[in-house]
């Protein structure tokens, strides 16, 4: 205990890192095989538990996550076992699912735990310390790229085993595609061409999106297309996936469409798997069929990193699919963010809840240590027994970083993680969040994706060198038709995953592909076996001062390539033709127009308005009764929210426009209250509605606040209730002042801050119109 003691500020920093919120729940009483701090441990799989001391708040746990590492100061990226965050009151005993453990081995370890009403608490580190183990497992090798006089042998052998390639895609979900709707065409088009044209840029062969629930997802809220129960009859085709999803087709008619939601609409809380639920997964297939004449492959029947259910997927959604004419649509989960993949113990003895789950997926299979190291991270590998099944296996959710980079978490670290997925994982399917960052300034993840596309007003967007990590596996495979080849993936050092190689086939062909990552310079001789192409063979580099660069063409001589690569770099070597670096003249960036109005007449009624941001529910065009269009909160009540037991919630309802840097401005809207209240904002910088806040509720009363603090608040004499009126809010330094109607509310002098306009709204039909945006 000495030993820890003198590391309490390493062990506080983990806890910073881990949150920044406070409560006053404890977790007590580490406990490895029923002891605290043992040594001698004999059991491969010891067993772990421990004792959550609630508070009236959060009187149970709702959740946990076990990290375990070599040092406590590895505990913030764990390098032997990390659970992931799991939903459950339990508190174990449960099983160690890491690596296999060693003799004498120290390992450290602790436990988060989440209220059952959120919060968020640490236990201090505890430790146990392995004795001479009984039944000692072997830990997984990958294959070492054998070695000559310092040249790396390659055997490309057609007839080797191997799995087949089903792709790499990408991810919209959370609001991350929010702007790019915005973007007018050929703009629009060209950004689409860079991320799902074959041959052309990324190439995505795969893309899920989210099935919105109209409640904060990460960056933003997505509308759901049955918002109440009586839509479910008529589903709506609402926000811009299923136009994506379109767009992606056209584009590629072979691309993979999944979906996926994260949150739920209000009259399906508090159990989401019900029959009820099934039959609004369904509807959404409903949607894509019958308004956009487009058929989905998968659906990932879960809820998004919370795993599934397995008595609603058997009894309820795979009958659903089949009655309702989808059999060919396909089950992917647990799309769950825990590690172990554990479906698979499941799986053993359930044969029909394997069969109903054709693929399985799991989130972070790299972990989420964002630096140069994520690819040597332990993160969670996938198990030998799940590799043994056969099943496909997916990482249905990685990476979420900024394709800016080249080094650290960036586009090389990416194209290593593809590699190691297949040669540590046996993953032949990888996702990637998000393949384009299309969000607004300073909110949440606003600088992950593959490219970034946030400027619609000016048409400017970036194509970043992640786009052309992906197109190293893109451009030089197709899913379901070729295959890996297994004696040649593997790696060129066994200390690192840094330096690696896979290798691919047509399955009914000759033609092959390489796929290479580099740490230091490797000579390598590649012997190409009968039955594959001994024709010229193309080559493509990506470094970091230039990606996606042709290099010029090498014909084997006696069926033997020999090339010399340089460090840190990928490469791309194939038999096929036809890849190309699809490039477009962009346009200059420009801020957001100053002064701004908006009408909401330009768009049709049930459209999203342009350049709006909703953070939570959802605002639409809808038409007023004279004829003429608005802005309106469609969403009735809260919804079952995503992540309840791990994060906040948003405050309400609210949607931000304009740029997080203006400061001195005067906004303006009109507003109708058919219940609750409404919002005008200013200065406002994060999804979570920190800035100033002047609200007006249907009884006349206000407040003005500065996020959830009251500033002032008062209550307007005489307030008609059944008609339009006009907020305002003036910023000048640091002066604020609140209108209605053109009268002065309040003023007072505030610090000076910056930030976008914000409308919000109870969960009540309220109205929006005419909002103005001048000095």
């Amino acid at each position: 205990m000495k030993y820890l003691k003198s590391n309490q500020s390493i062990y506080l920093l983990i806890c910073l890192v881990l949150t920044t919120t406070t409560w006053a729940t404890e977790v007590i009483n580490l406990q490895c095989n029923g002891q605290v701090n043992p040594i001698g441990i004999v059991e491969a799989r010891p067993e772990f538990s421990w004792t959550f001391v609630g508070d009236a708040n959060s009187p149970k746990q709702g959740g946990y996550r076990i990290m375990m590492a070599t040092s406590i100061e590895k505990l913030k990226y764990p390098d032997i076992w990390d659970t992931g965050p799991t939903s459950t009151s339990e508190t174990g005993p449960f099983k160690y699912c890491g690596e296999p453990l060693k003799p004498g081995q120290r390992v450290y370890w602790m436990v988060t735990a989440w209220g059952n009403n959120r919060g968020v608490t640490h236990s201090e580190p505890a430790w146990f310390e392995m004795g001479e183990i009984e039944n000692p497992e072997t830990p997984f090798q990958p294959l070492i790229l054998p070695e000559k006089d310092g040249v790396v042998q390659i055997l490309l052998d057609g007839n080797d085993e191997g799995r087949t390639f089903e792709g790499i895609g990408g991810v919209s979900a959370g609001a991350s595609t929010d702007l790019l709707y915005d973007y007018e065409d050929p703009i629009r088009g060209q950004i689409l061409d860079i991320l799902f044209k074959p041959k052309f840029g990324a190439g995505f062969q795969h893309l899920k999106v989210e099935m919105g629930g109209g409640e904060n997802s990460t960056c933003g809220s997505e509308p759901s297309h049955a918002i109440t129960r009586d839509e479910l009859k008529n589903p709506v085709s609402r926000g811009y996936e299923f136009w994506l999803m379109k767009e992606a087709r056209n584009r590629n008619p072979q691309v993979i469409l999944e979906y996926l939601p994260w949150s739920f609409p209000y009259y399906l809380k508090p159990n989401i798997f019900t029959a009820e639920s099934a039959e609004y997964f369904v509807s959404f297939l409903d949607v894509a069929k019958k308004q956009w004449d487009m058929d989905i492959d998968w659906v990932a029947a879960a809820e998004n990193e919370n795993y599934t259910d397995r008595d609603w997927l058997v009894n309820h959604v795979r009958p659903l699919l089949d009655s309702r004419g989808y059999k060919n649509v396909k089950i992917q989960g647990p799309d769950d963010n825990s590690g172990d993949w554990k479906i698979f113990n499941e799986f053993e003895n359930d044969k029909a809840f394997d069969d109903v789950v054709e693929a399985v997926g799991y989130h972070y299979v790299t972990g989420r240590e964002f630096n140069e190291n994520m690819v040597d991270g332990r993160g969670r590998p996938t198990t030998e027994k799940a590799k043994k099944t056969g099943k496909p296996l997916w990482a249905s959710e990685d990476w979420s970083w900024t394709g800016k980079d080249w080094d650290g978490a960036g586009a090389l670290n990416l194209a290593r993680i593809y590699n190691k997925f297949y040669i540590r994982d046996r993953i032949t399917k990888s996702l990637i969040w998000a393949p384009i960052g299309s969000i607004y300034k300073s909110v949440t993840w606003d600088k992950a994706g593959a490219m970034k596309a946030n400027s619609p007003w000016s048409g400017y967007y970036e194509v970043w060198p992640t786009i052309w990590a992906t197109a190293h596996t893109t451009q030089f495979a197709e899913p379901h038709t070729w295959k890996y080849l297994n004696s040649a993936c593997g790696l060129f050092d066994d200390a690192t995953y840094k330096g690696s190689c896979v290798a691919l086939k047509e399955k009914d062909g000759s033609n092959w592909s390489m796929v290479i990552c580099t740490e230091t310079k490797e000579d390598i001789e590649i012997k190409i076996a009968d039955g594959l192409s001994m024709g010229t063979v193309n080559i493509w580099k990506s470094d970091e001062n230039e990606q996606f660069v042709q290099q010029e063409s090498i014909t084997p001589e006696n069926g033997v390539l020999k090339l010399s690569l340089d460090p840190k770099c990928i490469y791309s070597l194939t038999t096929t033709t036809g890849q190309q670096k699809g490039t477009y003249d962009i346009p200059e960036e420009k801020a957001f127009p100053f002064p701004y109005t908006e009408d909401y007449e330009d768009r049709k009624a049930g459209d999203l308005p342009k350049y709006h941001s909703d953070q939570t529910g959802s605002f639409e065009i809808a038409l007023k009764e004279d004829g003429s269009q608005c802005l309106k909160q469609i969403v009735p009540e809260q919804g079952y929210d995503w992540m309840r037991v791990y994060r906040r919630s948003n405050i309400k309802p609210n949607t931000l426009i304009g740029d997080v840097n203006w400061k001195n401005y005067t906004c303006s809207v009109d507003v109708f209250i058919k219940g609750g209240n409404v919002e005008l904002g200013g200065r406002v910088t994060t999804s979570y509605l920190k800035g100033y806040r002047f609200q007006l509720a249907k009884n006349g009363e206000w407040k003005l606040m500065f996020h959830t603090d009251e500033l002032e608040s008062g209550r307007m004499k005489k307030f008609n209730d059944d008609t339009w009126h006009n907020l305002q809010l003036t910023f000048q330094d640091n002066n604020l002042e609140a209108f209605v109607d053109g009268k002065s509310i309040t003023k007072l002098s505030n610090t000076k801050r910056n930030g976008y306009v914000m409308l919000a709204s109870s969960y009540d039909e309220n109205l929006f119109d005419n909002l103005k945006i001048t000095e």
